[in-house]
């Protein structure tokens, strides 16, 4: 398996990938191939932390993370967003996703990477540090139903990143 910077010749493939992928998936609300092609059209688009794997020269994972803000005390600071993490059906649970895992943080905390979030399953994330975003009393910027909070999690890059970030809002939409 060789995981690489998505490029532009595979971005049609990566969207039928995507579309595919999520179709089995056990979460889904079948936009997430448009919400990659949408923030690829955006500030929030950094091609060098959004990566494909590949096997035989055939796509068999994605990861994408892209820019998003910390609202706190009327100010805006930088933090990522994760997501969407595919993976081909037949090779889930077999570590391609959690090779994507692995290099997407490192590359993000090499690129100088405070912190990181996401709304996804608890079970899964938890193995990269990920914990419920509220745990650092930081909460979304879109209702989120109480069931779900523990979904919305995140996770330092560098020590102390969101220690002083409780009462923030984190941005996981475009919108505020």
């Amino acid at each position: 398996m060789v995981i690489e910077r998505e490029r532009k010749e595979d971005f049609d493939e990566i969207y039928d990938f995507i579309k595919t992928a999520f179709s089995t998936a056990e979460v889904a609300d079948g936009n997430e191939q448009d919400f990659v092609k949408a923030i690829r059209n955006s500030v929030n688009y950094i091609p060098d932390l959004t990566l494909t794997a590949k096997e035989n020269g055939e796509i068999i994972g994605f990861i994408m993370l892209s820019r998003t803000e910390l609202l706190f005390d009327g100010k805006k600071s930088a933090a990522l967003n994760l997501g969407p993490v595919a993976v081909k059906r037949e090779l889930r649970g077999k570590g391609v996703g959690s090779a994507l895992m692995r290099e997407s943080l490192a590359r993000a905390k090499e690129l100088g990477g405070e912190s990181v979030f996401l709304a996804g399953n608890p079970k899964f994330y938890s193995r990269f540090s990920f914990v419920p975003a509220a745990e650092y009393g930081i909460k979304c910027n879109v209702p989120v139903p109480e069931e779900l909070l523990p979904n919305i999690m995140a996770t330092e890059l560098k020590a102390g990143a969101l220690a002083d970030k409780r009462g923030a809002t984190v941005r996981l939409t475009e919108e505020w």
